[in-house]
């Protein structure tokens, strides 16, 4: 899913496929909590740190957690996700699939409005989606609006072609696979039958937006309480840089009577001392990832809590160093991948989690984390197979070094590490230099840059090296495979490989789950191969909450749902 910018997308839910495959969708009954309104605290607001400005809170553009968590919370899309991850109807009243499972009808409630009143309409999805495809809005998402039939031939319309997917008609936004009939009804062709496309309903990319609000206010519509009309629980009141992000409950709501937090203050702090010194301090009410060196004691004495993170912590490799105008031999060595692979085989995965991260993190011996089911042999797709040793391989790394003419690192050019600011990602950075420098005798520079600034670097390419780390959108290998594709708006390293690519095109339409799997697997072999990205670790997440905060749902995907969340005395 998303890039995560804190230590960074079980998952939606386990029932993903079968919904998909139902005939009709039926209309879930409103949520509600069971509470005792005696304890209930006369102040209903939640303080919860979000660690950074966000770079975006528009639904098209954004592509990280923090964004992510504030869109979800705002918006809401044709499904959402109930507290066990699995999607039900949001504002869709139902929804019938047609027999080959390539046409989606929904029907809109009709009680479903925006913040100001206006009914929300099938064409307000129409626009959104389109707005997402169309290539003038560079949205880093747009691929994952593919499934929608014409969708990678109208986003990918404006490109030369050299730079067209072979296979893939160019098409124009009247030929998407998405059209209101009517004001309530959405009719949705897919390119091929989606398993999971139910569950992508509920995913932020996908909510819907106002066209005449963002025609009047296409630059900062997102930025002011008074532009950004939303159609979820809760609106914007302020937003203060750098301190909090404020946002109330949304009267117009369908189920605003459900809703029993009045305010959530985004606290906006990024460095974990502070904002865990505020946590304890009474200041904020839920952190989440604690400093390094205190989080074993804050799990031992019940401070903290782990939860489940369907999740990569990654390295990235600039495999087109020379749009990043890097030295010659800089250039050279990152788009050698045994060269890659040694600095992979470097890498003491253990000691990592051991000495430096210390949340209970699994070492990361793939891209595809543990947790995603194979449906084609009951397993976990991460059983099938390995890539990376769990220590370091340090024998094997030196000599890759020296057959591609670096023996002990002599004559090898100077790289730089780049990080978004935190302690924690410091640390780990430290760590990966001295290893480096240690096994290989090379010398890596470090460098960190604020969170909205790293992610826009990373974008363009800008790096020789850099952090990465990506949540899961969905319960499916997929979620993290595709983004490597040729082109991808999240290919950070700027990977490509053809072989990779109809791998990936295969098992997107592929309808035998076996099959399906396989070629999943053989993209894997294919990344792995190559080594466009280093794998540290698998995710888990650290989090701290007062025990006055109840009903939160705090999500493997890494959204944090306020729908449900109340506060009590004591």
């Amino acid at each position: 899913m998303l890039k995560n910018k804190m230590s960074k997308l079980v998952a939606i839910a386990s029932t993903v496929t079968l919904m998909a495959t139902l005939v009709t969708g039926c209309a879930a009954k409103p949520k509600t909590t069971t509470t005792d309104t005696s304890n209930l605290a006369a102040k209903q607001v939640v303080r919860y740190n979000l660690a950074a400005d966000p770079k975006t809170v528009d639904p098209g553009l954004n592509d990280a957690v923090d964004g992510a968590t504030v869109i979800c919370n705002a918006f809401e899309g044709l499904m959402r996700l109930d507290a066990k991850d699995k999607p039900i109807p949001g504002v869709a009243e139902s929804y019938k699939v047609s027999a080959d499972q390539m046409t989606y009808t929904f029907k809109l409630k009709k009680d479903a409005v925006w913040s100001d009143g206006v009914a929300v309409k099938a064409s307000d999805f129409v626009y959104a989606w389109t707005r997402v495809l169309d290539p003038a809005t560079a949205s880093t998402y747009a691929y994952q609006m593919y499934y929608i039939k014409n969708g990678q031939g109208y986003n990918e319309s404006a490109l030369p072609a050299a730079q067209k997917t072979p296979g893939v008609k160019p098409a124009t936004a009247a030929e998407l696979g998405v059209v209101a009939t009517d004001d309530s009804t959405l009719v949705v062709t897919l390119e091929n039958p989606t398993s999971y496309f139910i569950s992508l309903m509920a995913f932020p990319t996908y909510a819907p937006v106002r066209k005449d609000i963002i025609d009047a206010h296409p630059k900062d519509w997102a930025l002011n309480p008074a532009t950004y009309v939303v159609n979820g629980p809760f609106m914007m009141k302020s937003w203060v840089a750098k301190d909090t992000l404020t946002f109330v409950k949304n009267p117009k709501y369908w189920n605003a009577k459900a809703i029993k937090l009045n305010e959530i203050d985004y606290r906006l702090l990024d460095d974990e001392t502070a904002y865990t010194n505020a946590f304890k301090a009474g200041e904020i009410d839920f952190i989440e990832s604690p400093p390094q060196e205190e989080t074993q004691q804050m799990l031992a004495d019940g401070t903290a809590k782990l939860y489940p993170y369907l999740g990569t912590y990654y390295i990235e490799l600039n495999v087109v160093p020379e749009q990043a105008k890097l030295s010659a031999d800089a250039q050279k060595v990152l788009k050698d991948p045994n060269i890659r692979k040694a600095l992979s085989m470097a890498i003491d995965r253990t000691a990592l989690i051991k000495n430096v991260t210390k949340a209970n993190q699994l070492p990361a011996l793939a891209f595809v984390p543990s947790g995603i089911p194979d449906p084609s042999t009951g397993k976990d797709f991460r059983a099938e197979k390995n890539y990376i040793s769990k220590t370091a391989d340090v024998a094997g790394a030196q000599k890759l070094l020296a057959d591609a003419g670096y023996p002990g690192g002599k004559g090898f050019p100077k790289l730089e590490y780049l990080f978004n600011t935190s302690a924690g990602h410091q640390n780990i950075a430290q760590a990966l230099q001295d290893m480096w420098k240690t096994n290989l005798g090379i010398d890596v520079s470090l460098k960190n840059e604020e969170w909205a600034v790293f992610q826009t670097t990373r974008q363009d390419h800008n790096f020789a090296i850099a952090r990465g780390g990506w949540i899961a959108d969905y319960t499916d290998p997929m979620t993290f495979l595709d983004m490597f594709t040729t082109g991808n708006g999240n290919n950070d390293p700027g990977y490509s490989n053809p072989a990779y690519d109809k791998a990936i095109t295969a098992a997107k339409k592929e309808a035998n789950a076996k099959t399906r799997m396989t070629d999943m697997h053989n993209a894997e072999d294919i990344l792995m191969a190559d080594m466009p990205i280093i794998p540290l670790y698998f995710y888990t997440n650290v989090v701290c909450m007062k025990p006055t905060v109840k009903g939160v749902h705090k999500s493997p995907l890494g959204f944090v749902f306020f729908d449900e969340t109340y506060m009590t005395k004591s």
